[in-house]
């Protein structure tokens, strides 16, 4: 193993994303680690609900099929994988990947899976009273609704599981820059109060963690920001020194672009304070980050520093939060703008004469007014798409506003069409801040 440097290569930077790029890093990217980035703030919720129907269940449902694309590549060329892809069920995730390498006929496989992450039992016990963050409430005004208290680990939780053999690495609640900051750690033997270096390696780690996003994708603007082939955008891998400096690229003739510009624009996501990135395993310090040019599709990224690491590790809990009740109508030609102001507005009296007035809702003509609500069409479109979409705390009141929308075919304007509709429920997510302590990760290693 190059003790001097390392290759690591994003495969996924959200649950639903795409395969076929992470099949081209692993066969071209010469990687040393591929990581698997699945986990947004309320999918780990939707993930325990599955799982109390279904115990077998509960992690990604893409898990399977990426390792029957990746793990042989992966073995072949020494590659390991880390994923936070086993979600709220991690072990039976491990058992799912030991079932795909048993049906590809790999043998020798073996999964470390990382737990520890759940404190949702401890948070009933001992953190009622903690109040949630972005909120003047404590964690009790939540408590009849609760579904998941997941605590975002950090890279300390990985380095057990790195030290073993396994060929894949699997958790669930992990910060995202961890993933990659683990290996760096690993491979390069930092120490875990190493504050400017952990600094530069969750740098690393939050170039990467988007996957398509520093490639071209969600950058892309027709005329403005140029990117080309993104139908065959490819994913990136960073070139990290032992020092954590590092080169964020691509595989050569994969689409999309590696720039300053698309650099720049992931470093400053979902970043408050670039010079308090609060993370589990360190209080990161972008402000003096530096992004060059490095050659074609090369930006080589330095200058991040570190201070000491939080006492407390964040704590996302999921929630039950009522139903919305969704319909749309289409209605085009000559005057559909008014058509469909006319429907919404029979929608909207009809609901509040059913007492359903007061809820939450919205009311809106999709290609006028549905991202900009004071929008008002300059120009007679040739069509719009009534949405009404209305938030209650019961089921059967969503299923009547979905209703109400479909029954425009006969009690409403002209020439309306194509109606869908749908009730679902909503899980939402917030926050809070437990003792370090309150987290115990612990490895199994299968196989």
């Amino acid at each position: 193993m190059n003790k001097t440097s390392i290759r690591i290569g994003a495969g996924a930077g959200y649950a639903g994303d795409r395969i076929p790029p992470a099949v081209e890093l692993a066969r071209h990217g010469q990687l040393d680690y591929l990581v698997f980035e699945c986990l947004a703030e309320r999918t780990i919720a939707l993930a325990q609900l599955e799982r109390r129907q279904q115990p077998d269940k509960g992690f990604d449902p893409l898990l399977a099929e990426r390792m029957r694309a990746v793990l042989p590549i992966c073995l072949a060329q020494g590659a390991r994988i880390i994923s936070n892809m086993g979600a709220a069920n991690p072990l039976q995730a491990g058992h799912e990947v030991l079932r795909v390498a048993k049906e590809l006929g790999l043998q020798g496989v073996k999964v470390a899976v990382v737990q520890g992450d759940d404190v949702l039992k401890r948070l009933l016990t001992d953190g009622l009273d903690l109040p949630l963050i972005d909120s003047d409430a404590p964690l009790s005004s939540l408590q009849d609704r609760l579904i998941s208290a997941n605590a975002y680990l950090g890279a300390d939780a990985l380095l057990p599981a790195l030290q073993t053999d396994a060929q894949v690495i699997l958790c669930g609640r992990v910060a995202d820059p961890a993933l990659f900051l683990a290996p760096l750690m690993h491979h390069f033997g930092w120490a875990a109060n190493d504050w400017p270096q952990l600094g530069q390696g969750i740098l690393v780690g939050h170039l990467l963690e988007c996957a398509g996003q520093i490639t071209g994708g969600y950058f892309a603007d027709p005329g403005f920001k140029g990117v080309p082939n993104l139908a065959r955008l490819g994913f990136p891998l960073a070139e990290v020194q032992a020092d954590g400096s590092a080169v964020i690229t691509k595989v050569n003739g994969s689409g999309g672009c590696v720039t300053v510009a698309t650099c720049t624009e992931q470093l400053l996501y979902e970043i408050e304070n670039p010079a308090r990135y609060l993370q589990p395993d360190v209080v990161a310090d972008f402000s003096q980050v530096r992004l060059t040019p490095d050659g074609a599709d090369r930006v080589r990224a330095t200058g991040a520093n570190g201070q000491q690491r939080p006492d407390t590790l964040k704590v996302t809990v999921g929630y039950h939060d009522g139903y919305i009740g969704e319909g749309q109508m289409g209605y085009a030609g000559p005057g559909c703008v008014a058509r469909g102001q006319l429907a919404l507005e029979l929608v909207r009296q009809r609901l509040q004469d059913a007492g359903l007035g007061q809820l939450e809702a919205r009311y809106e003509l999709i290609g006028v007014n549905s991202l900009l609500p004071q929008a008002q069409a300059t120009t007679e479109p040739n069509e719009v798409r009534l949405r009404v979409a209305v938030r209650s705390p019961a089921r059967q009141q969503a299923q009547l506003v979905a209703n109400e929308v479909e029954a425009l075919y006969t009690n409403g304007p002209a020439a309306g069409g194509g109606a869908t509709k749908s009730v679902r429920e909503v899980v939402a997510a917030a926050a809070v801040l437990v003792p370090r302590g309150w987290a115990q990760p612990d490895v199994t290693l299968l196989g």
